[in-house]
This record gives C-alpha cells, structure tokens and sequence, in this order.
C-alpha cells in the first residue's frame, strides 16, 4: 500500500526555514487547488512568504480526483452528506508516507503539525485524529467534518492525549457554512480535543491577512524554537 500511494502524490512544494530545521509543517490545500497555488495564495494575502526560522513548511499536491464527486473525498459539500472513506484513506496513507519521511530525517512526531484550508482542513482531521494522535497539533480553516463522520467514530474509541485543533472560519462563508465549522468543534471538544474556535467576522471561503496571522502564532506555540524551549 505505502508503495503504490507514494506513485498517488508525486508534486510537493517546500518552503525551507531560515536557520536549523527542527520541526515540519504539512499545509493542504482546499478542493481544486494545489501546493503551488496555496502557497501563492498565502504570500499574495500576507504580502510574504509564510516562513519560520526552525520549521519546514511543505505543501503537498493532492491528485486530481482531491475534489467533489461520486467516488472521491466527499459527494457534495454538505454536513449530512456521506465521506468517501476509500479516497480518504488514500490520501491519509499517502501522506502518512510524507510525515514518515520527516521522521526518517529526523523530525519527531511532536514536532509535526498537520492542517489546512477547506478539504485541506478535513483530511488533517482525518489524517491526525484517525492515524496520527501523537502530532504537534492540527489547525483547520473554513473546514467541517460530516455528522456522521469516521473520525468522530474513531476518537470514541481513544483514551490517549489528542493533539490540538486550532480552527477559523469566516462568519459570510457561503460554500462552508460557519455553523458546519461551529458544529464540528463543538463535537471534538465532546470527544476530547482540545479545540479552539475563531470566528471571523465579514469573511468568506478564503484566507485573510488577519487569521494567517493568528494561526503563525498558534505554530509558534505548538513548535517553539530552540530558545523558546529552553525557557519552558
């Protein structure tokens, strides 16, 4: 399976920290999207690029059927609607190849974070609470999870410490609703995740100046730097 997944995600785009690399971060992209073009969206909203003195931030390029339709991650984008778990579970082993890899260089797993905007959002909750539990941390921006969804099946059955979720959605999102956002947290929290909440008022499906700021202080938080670690 490993074997025939790496062949599934050949593209990734690395933005290298500035000084000794000691901790990873993994970005997906919403639906449609691809490494290349988050990364450009992101530099474009912040006027920068996102970087970090410590962390190595990789955006991978999901396949094309990463998107809406029968037989990929979800039929519709809909809280009541269905997953498709097989094209899930693809992706979370393919990128389970990728945190693999950090670990095989020499990251730790509570060095990782996982996340990402939209689907991007929704497959880090996939790919952390079902298979990785021992990550840094997950954020999701503009996501939901499905009411019915396996990893609210999957966090029934756990008794170890979960990894944070820091979450944002914009209040005018039309495509995800705030209240699918809203819901999804409230039945992590119930679950037992520790998880954080941040509503953004006029916002709609996309990224603002504002909560990239917010979510570069979150990383700091979850994979300080050397310096910082000494202090705690």
């Amino acid at each position: 399976m490993a074997a025939a997944s790496r062949s599934v995600l050949l593209q990734r785009c690395v933005v290298s920290p500035v000084g000794r690399h000691t901790a990873s971060l993994i970005f997906l992209h919403g639906s449609g999207d691809s490494g290349r073009g988050l990364r450009r969206w992101i530099k474009e909203v912040l006027n920068q690029d996102l970087t970090f003195q410590h962390i190595k931030i990789i955006y991978p390029t999901a396949p094309p059927s990463y998107t809406i339709g029968p037989n990929f991650a979800r039929y519709k984008i809909s809280n009541d609607c269905p997953e498709h778990l097989e094209s899930i579970n693809v992706m979370c082993q393919v990128l389970t190849d990728l945190i693999d890899d950090e670990v095989k260089s020499g990251i730790k797993k509570n060095r990782i974070l996982v996340g990402g905007f939209s689907m991007g959002g929704c497959m880090a909750m996939h790919l952390a609470y079902r298979n990785h539990q021992d990550v840094a941390g997950v954020f999701a921006l503009s996501s939901f999870l499905n009411k019915a969804s396996a990893v609210y099946q999957a966090l029934q059955k756990s008794d170890g410490v979960l990894p944070e979720l820091f979450q944002c959605h914009g209040t005018a999102d039309e495509l995800v609703l705030h209240s699918w956002g809203e819901e999804t947290n409230s039945m992590l929290k119930s679950l037992g995740v520790s998880a954080k909440f941040h509503s953004f008022p006029d916002v709609y499906h996309e990224l603002s100046k504002t909560e990239l700021e917010k979510l570069k202080s979150w990383i700091l938080t979850k994979l300080p730097g050397e310096m910082e670690r000494q202090k705690e």
